[in-house]
């Protein structure tokens, strides 16, 4: 009688261990941690995320046709690409995926009524095949323009996030401490990068790890310069504060450097306006009456 009564709760404590595995509603706190993971990284005011498989109200067939049309990694290409440009809250990879099958058939049926209108039959499938290649490649360049101005704001405000990274460190306090009050009165991108290596921190990844992963979501030069040179300050034991006091002048060097480059650059720029429109411009104006004159005196 024990044996079977031993046998029967055995039975009921694996199918309760089942049910609360495959069917169970998950931990309060395993469920805070991964929504800190999931979002925690945005500043203030940031937009929510959409879930990872919202598709943004499109048709199933429009996502198919893009996943049809986008397979060799596509998706991987296009995740790094958000995350370069900070993954916005109305973005992302489905969504782009189902944009780029909507707009496929878009565009080629745009093609094919232009090709009906101003070319001759032979052409209707080369228009066809270019509204088709617009369509697919519109969403990229959306992305692909929002990944480069955010990485351009991020060298921007680079230099101005990483003094105040260096006075809060010099004034005694540790490198989470100071990520965090950075974090907590900044805005604008950089801080966003710096939002998220902290929350990954306080969830339990190393510091190491999560330095290298930043540089590794990022294009620019002078961000990965100083992921750099924190993994080996943390690696080797350096003085937190010098590392970031050389990484904060090297960055100031850099920015008077591109403003010095840009400024090398505006002459070349006005060349051509000045050419094309201010020169005929002006010669209408200075040369004009006396042509007229000219004229008038020959012709009478």
């Amino acid at each position: 009688m024990l044996l079977v009564i031993g046998l029967l709760a055995i039975t009921a404590a694996l199918a309760v261990a089942a049910v609360t595995v495959v069917g169970g509603r998950p931990h309060a706190a395993v469920t805070r941690t991964v929504d800190t993971a999931d979002r925690g990284y945005r500043v203030p005011g940031a937009q929510a995320a959409l879930p990872a498989d919202d598709r943004g109200g499109l048709p199933p067939a429009a996502y198919a046709l893009g996943h049809a049309l986008g397979r060799g990694g596509v998706s991987a290409w296009l995740s790094r690409q958000l995350d370069q440009a900070g993954n916005p809250g109305w973005l992302n990879v489905p969504k782009v995926i189902a944009y780029q099958g909507l707009l496929v058939v878009v565009g080629a049926a745009g093609g094919l009524a232009l090709a009906v209108l101003a070319a001759p039959p032979l052409g209707w499938p080369v228009w066809t095949l270019v509204g088709a290649a617009a369509g697919y490649a519109a969403p990229t360049l959306l992305v692909l323009h929002l990944a480069q101005e955010r990485q351009d704001s991020v060298r921007r405000t680079l230099p101005d996030v990483l003094d105040t990274l260096v006075v809060t460190v010099e004034a005694g306090l540790g490198f989470e401490a100071a990520l965090a009050q950075v974090v907590r009165n900044g805005r604008g991108p950089m801080v966003g990068e710096f939002a998220r290596v902290l929350h990954e921190m306080q969830i339990g990844r190393a510091r190491v790890d999560a330095l290298r992963e930043m540089a590794a979501r990022t294009t620019v030069t002078e961000l990965r310069a100083f992921a750099s040179a924190v993994v080996q300050a943390t690696t080797l034991g350096i003085p937190m504060g010098q590392v970031l006091r050389q990484q904060s002048a090297e960055m100031r060097t850099r920015r008077r450097q591109r403003a010095e480059e840009a400024a090398q650059k505006v002459p070349v720029k006005i060349l051509f306006p000045m050419v094309f429109c201010i020169f005929p411009a002006l010669f209408v104006v200075v040369i004009g009456p006396a042509a007229i004159k000219i004229l008038r005196a020959f012709g009478g």
